[in-house]
């Protein structure tokens, strides 16, 4: 097991202690993270499958996180269902659906035909009260309170207190801090508050503008970049007038590729390794294609779905 597996099992296992407390009100322990992909005819990969203790019982929690609501919803959920029975005969299985689209909930929670009766449970974040996650002290349930209900509160304070929150926190922990913002910028774009977001991140004046995703590890590049093209204006147009423009393309360029190097860091943990063609697809994407493919990065069971248009 490499380093990126072990980061990716510990992850895993507090956001599966903090889903399973917060939204869907288990107590459980001793969570054991399974392997969720499934071979039949084609690849499968349920979202998060683990063994968990709770109350003295041992059982298998599987929770699939949904960003639009599918009609073979609960087809998908009873395949997932048969195969990790199979896998683990003899222990009971819990199912939830978490929805965090914007699309109003209108999926089925099971299926009724003939000699067949099967139900798993939904929950839609749109119902979930924000302030018993901004309550909480751990960086996982500040980044879900941004799909919740806000209530008495408006947008951008439940932005500030999200992020205030996620600094404290993930104190000197720059690499923690800047995976969380990217899950909150991603996450965001379901609620239409990225760019809120990504102002307020800028108006924390405690944060640099390196330690913040949305540059990342690009921008150094864009930086240099930058300042060779506004030297190259600033010989036309004024030397001062061409550095501050070349500069501020240059914190673009840096920004997008900041964000196509995280978006690579996700679909490698939630995929595994993924083929240079998609890696060049990444690092030549524009921004809107990125926000794109970061959208579909919730729902989608393969890497094909990322890429593919439908």
């Amino acid at each position: 097991m490499n380093d990126r597996d072990i980061i990716s099992k510990r992850l895993l296992k507090q956001m599966t202690q903090d889903m399973a407390r917060l939204l869907l009100g288990l107590n459980i322990t001793d969570v054991e993270i399974i392997d969720g992909e499934q071979q039949r005819v084609e690849e499968r990969r349920a979202d998060l499958v683990a063994k968990v203790m709770e109350c003295g019982n041992s059982y298998i929690l599987h929770i699939e996180i949904q960003n639009d609501n599918q009609s073979i919803m609960p087809w998908r959920m009873l395949r997932y269902r048969t195969d990790i029975s199979l896998a683990y005969p003899g222990l009971d299985v819990k199912q939830y659906v978490i929805y965090i689209g914007r699309a109003k909930l209108s999926m089925a929670s099971g299926i009724e035909q003939i000699d067949l009766c099967y139900r798993y449970r939904i929950l839609d974040m749109h119902s979930m009260d924000c302030e018993n996650f901004l309550l909480q002290n751990t960086p996982d349930a500040l980044v879900f309170a941004i799909l919740c209900d806000f209530g008495r509160y408006s947008s951008r304070e439940v932005v500030q207190r999200i992020l205030q929150g996620l600094q404290l926190l993930t104190g000197d922990n720059e690499t923690a801090f800047r995976d969380y913002l990217l899950m909150l910028e991603i996450l965001s774009s379901n609620r239409d508050l990225k760019q809120i977001v990504e102002e307020e991140e800028t108006m924390l004046s405690q944060i640099k503008y390196s330690d913040l995703p949305s540059y990342g590890l690009g921008m150094k590049k864009g930086l240099e970049d930058g300042t060779k093209k506004g030297m190259e204006q600033g010989m036309q147009q004024g030397l001062e007038q061409g550095l501050e423009q070349g500069l501020e393309k240059g914190l673009e360029k840096g920004r997008q590729q900041g964000e196509a190097d995280m978006l690579q860091k996700l679909l490698q943990l939630k995929f595994g390794a993924i083929p240079d063609t998609s890696k060049l697809r990444l690092q030549n994407a524009n921004a809107a294609e990125l926000l794109h493919w970061s959208e579909r990065l919730l729902s989608s069971d393969n890497l094909n779905d990322i890429f593919t248009e439908h």
